[in-house]
């Protein structure tokens, strides 16, 4: 009998090595090899277990009966050989959801958890019926049945709690129940194995919470289990890192900057041990090297993007609580938002880190030097702002390595977008406007060789943003200009020049914009479509106030400016007029419009009286 019950336990772990490691060099050209020999030699096992069972010839009431016999074996020879047959069926349907036939699959599931519903909170049968529970919350959430999973997945979370408050003893592993008595684990093992099935139970919590969209409970439980796999050391370093990298993204939606800047450093520090990058000479000579080095390599771009990210947020909120009405740097509140932070900073830090940290002993130095190289809190003045910003714009290059503009063209623009972005928020920042203007034009020459380079037939939407934010950017530059004109007693020639330069080129990036709207036969649309209204009213409103600005000492071209900048004004009241509903898209430019539109005739009319004078 002992030699029998080894040869079982002998059947059973070549099963699982084939369905765990074999399964991994199958063919592609039958992909489930190892898996379906790991079925039969299950299947043979639970023959000798339960020899009644006759499922695959039985019909369905035979099925009904071996299904119930199996339940009065459980009560007649107890917990243990009810565990082993929920054990086989456990993994009979992994065995075949992963095959991909996920009928069969919650058909063994179900018939586990129903074999261990009586021995749920014992030692033999706890950690089986949790994983059971487990795979049929992600057999149901791959089916796209989102309740369903939860109430399965949240069965397994609150039988873990019930069993460690009514019992608390490490439970036997599931495959323990195959292993002979001189190979049974230590308590110390078998709590570190239910453990990191219970952090798999929060994991896909996590993911079902944020399919109902209920964001903040999803990031609690992913939190938990990013802090969980690092405590018990169930993890892939890589998949770690990227998972808290985007576990900082939510945190930056609630603006919880310290929160968001602690899974980034994590995430940091744990991508190191993901192991070298070998070299790309070394990549060369093995495929397996080259896939590897891609994926590390995008990985950490990835990364990297995130950081963007944060570095961008944190100074576009700073600037939000500080611009005044006019867009300008409020100083008064500046004074009022340094001293507020001096007061609150040390007690805000010591209430949250206890809440947040991650990371046990070996990795929470390295965590916190990370994370002490950019700030958490709102930079107040341009030298906390340039802090923030050199640190961004160092990710930037990294994520640069990797999202090239010649087979990343989409990644590459939007890196490029966010540097923009990063220059024209601190700029917000530099009270200087000459060195403002500096920071403005770094921005276009990083855009307008992209915009060049694009086809729009291809990248249509890429092109429009472009054009856009270079017309923006040429707009913002001349008013720098026009403001520090204004400080001179009189205008220079070569000022004038330059305003006009750029008056012009932020209408030629407008008008660019402005027809790509158009349809093939090049006439521009009575109706816009809802997701370009907003940008073209615009477009047409800063064009109309760009000729108004242009400096010219020729009454004529005055006049002409004067018509040109009119029927832009003329254009934007009209179609408001004819499309109501595209008023509350543009209410401040349609009153400023409607306002031109009254005075500018009358401007235009005294030049004209003026000019007939003269002749």
């Amino acid at each position: 009998m002992a030699d029998c019950w080894l040869r079982l336990c002998e059947t059973y772990k070549c099963a699982v090595h084939l369905s765990e490691v074999e399964s991994k060099a199958d063919p592609e050209n039958e992909p489930y090899r190892s898996k379906y020999k790991a079925r039969e030699l299950l299947r043979e096992i639970r023959a000798k277990l339960c020899p009644q069972d006759e499922e695959d010839t039985a019909g369905s009431e035979e099925k009904e009966r071996a299904v119930g016999s199996w339940g009065t074996i459980g009560e007649n020879w107890g917990s243990v050989l009810a565990a082993r047959l929920g054990v086989l069926e456990f993994r009979l349907g992994q065995n075949h959801t992963e095959t991909e036939e996920m009928s069969a699959g919650e058909e063994h599931l179900v018939r586990s958890g129903r074999i261990m519903e009586r021995y749920r909170l014992s030692e033999e049968g706890v950690s089986v019926y949790i994983q059971s529970q487990n795979n049929l919350g992600i057999l149901w959430a791959d089916r796209g049945e989102i309740r369903v999973a939860q109430t399965y997945l949240e069965s397994a979370e609150s039988l873990y709690f019930h069993y460690m408050k009514e019992v608390g003893k490490p439970p036997i592993d599931p495959d323990e129940h195959f292993y002979p008595e001189v190979q049974k684990l230590t308590e110390q093992e078998r709590s570190k194995r239910f453990e990191r099935v219970y952090t798999h139970t929060l994991y896909y919590l996590a993911q079902v919470y944020k399919h109902l969209k209920q964001d903040e409970k999803a990031a609690q439980y992913c939190h938990t289990t990013l802090q969980r796999q690092l405590e018990y050391d169930s993890y892939n370093p890589v998949e770690w890192a990227i998972n808290a990298a985007t576990l900082s993204q939510y945190y930056l939606t609630k603006q919880c900057y310290m929160e968001a800047r602690h899974c980034l450093a994590a995430a940091n520090v744990v991508f190191t041990k993901a192991g070298q990058i070998p070299s790309a000479e070394a990549a060369k000579e093995n495929e397996v090297e080259q896939e590897r080095l891609d994926l590390l390599g995008q990985k950490k771009a990835d990364i990297a993007r995130c950081w963007v990210k944060y570095c961008l947020n944190l100074l576009q909120d700073a600037r939000k609580k500080l611009e005044d009405n006019i867009g300008e740097l409020d100083v008064d509140m500046q004074v009022e938002l340094k001293s507020q932070r001096k007061r609150e900073e040390d007690k805000k830090e010591k209430g949250q880190k206890k809440a947040v940290l991650f990371g046990s002993s070996d990795i929470y130095d390295s965590i916190l030097a990370a994370e002490e190289k950019v700030n958490c809190y709102y930079p107040l003045d341009f030298k906390e702002a340039r802090e923030v910003f050199l640190v961004g714009q160092d990710y930037i290059n990294e994520a640069k390595e990797f999202f090239q503009l010649d087979g990343h063209v989409t990644d590459h623009i939007e890196i490029i977008q966010d540097h923009s972005a990063l220059f024209k928020v601190l700029a917000f920042f530099e009270e200087d406007y000459e060195r403002r203007c500096k920071m403005h034009k770094r921005r276009i020459d990083m855009l307008e060789p992209l915009c060049k380079e694009l086809n729009p037939q291809y990248y249509l939407l890429v092109c429009r943003q472009l054009q856009f934010e270079l017309a923006d950017t040429f707009y913002e530059m001349m008013d720098l200009k026009v403001a520090i004109g204004n400080k001179l007693d009189e205008m220079d020639s070569h000022t004038i020049k330059k305003i006009n330069s750029l008056a012009l080129a932020a209408i030629k990036y407008y008008e660019m914009f402005l027809d790509s709207l158009r349809g093939p036969d090049k006439i521009f649309p009575e109706k816009l479509e809802e997701d370009v209204l907003r940008p073209a009213m615009v477009a047409k409103f800063h064009i109309a106030r760009l000729y108004g600005k242009l400096i010219s000492n020729d009454g004529k071209k005055q006049l002409e400016n004067m018509q040109t900048s009119l029927s832009y004004y003329f254009y934007l009241v009209d179609y408001c007029a004819t499309h109501e509903e595209a008023i509350k898209s543009v209410e401040t430019e349609l009153e400023l419009s409607k306002e031109m539109v009254s005075l500018l005739p009358t401007r235009m009319e005294r030049l004209r009286v003026r000019l007939a004078s003269f002749t």
